[in-house]
């Protein structure tokens, strides 16, 4: 895999965009990363996907940390809700991680397509009904209600190289009854680790696919820096945005990545 200039300008780019929705919406970027290096990089061997999945896991980090810190200043991440999450995200990311190992490229790419379009209809259907944020006083958060959101978001992120966010905010919101800002910011301090765990199982089984791990963590290298600049602007968007405003650019994100996906 060769990068030249006009390759590493648009990565750049794309990192800054990809940055600035991962921390607004608290989903990592993934969902704009991997269908947009796939058109970047146009690599013609199908099992690219296992690499692009792998430099998205890392990029993730980048995105997280920076968002995490400014939903900490902000005083929206539970602790109680956050160890709930950690465990049980870090355990899952793990399988999933070796799920897709087992998957050919191009079928990883289709379920990919396929999980956004799903995502995209849960909160199509959520946004029609027009149902009023959860209070915070209103909030039930237990093992039994968090963990198998917890569990449901590290598989996500471990089979596909997303940043889990984008299927488990709507379930703790759901599940636990919170405001869906605090949903966001658990989520994004979950990924800062659960990414790592993923991104480092990810791209040691590269070779199996025919990429050297450098592959991934060059690509990642590439994208990262402005991937963190945009991941602290869109962490403080979410705070200053409303929340229908939120969820409206989550479901056209969503639709835009599934086609784009599709079409590959």
């Amino acid at each position: 895999m060769t990068l030249d200039t006009a390759h590493l300008l648009a990565a750049a780019t794309l990192g800054l965009l990809a940055g600035v929705l991962g921390g607004l919406l608290g989903i990592g970027g993934s969902v704009i990363l991997i269908p947009g290096t796939t058109m970047l990089v146009r690599d013609s061997n199908p099992e690219s996907q296992h690499l692009f999945q792998a430099a998205a896991m890392f990029v993730n980090i980048a995105v997280s940390v920076p968002a995490a810190l400014r939903h900490r200043k902000s005083g929206t991440i539970r602790g109680d809700l956050f160890r709930i999450l950690l465990a049980s995200a870090a355990c899952a990311i793990v399988a999933g991680v070796l799920l897709s190992n087992l998957l050919p490229g191009q079928w990883l790419r289709r379920v990919f397509a396929a999980f956004l379009v799903y995502a995209a209809l849960v909160d199509i259907l959520r946004f029609a009904r027009s149902q009023p944020d959860f209070p915070p006083e209103g909030a039930v958060v237990t093992v039994g209600r968090a963990a198998p959101a917890g569990v449901v978001m590290g598989l996500a992120a471990g089979l596909l190289g997303i940043g889990g966010g984008v299927i488990g905010i709507p379930l703790v919101q759901r599940l636990c009854r919170l405001p869906l800002k605090q949903c966001i910011g658990v989520s994004s301090a979950v990924m800062c680790l659960t990414a790592v765990a993923g991104a480092t199982l990810k791209t040691a089984t590269l070779p199996g696919h025919g990429y050297s791990p450098w592959s991934a963590v060059i690509l990642a290298a590439v994208i990262s820096p402005t991937a963190v600049v945009g991941g602290r602007l869109g962490a403080g968007l979410t705070q200053m945005l409303p929340v229908t405003v939120v969820r409206a650019a989550l479901i056209l994100l969503l639709l835009l990545s599934a086609w784009q996906m599709a079409k590959i």
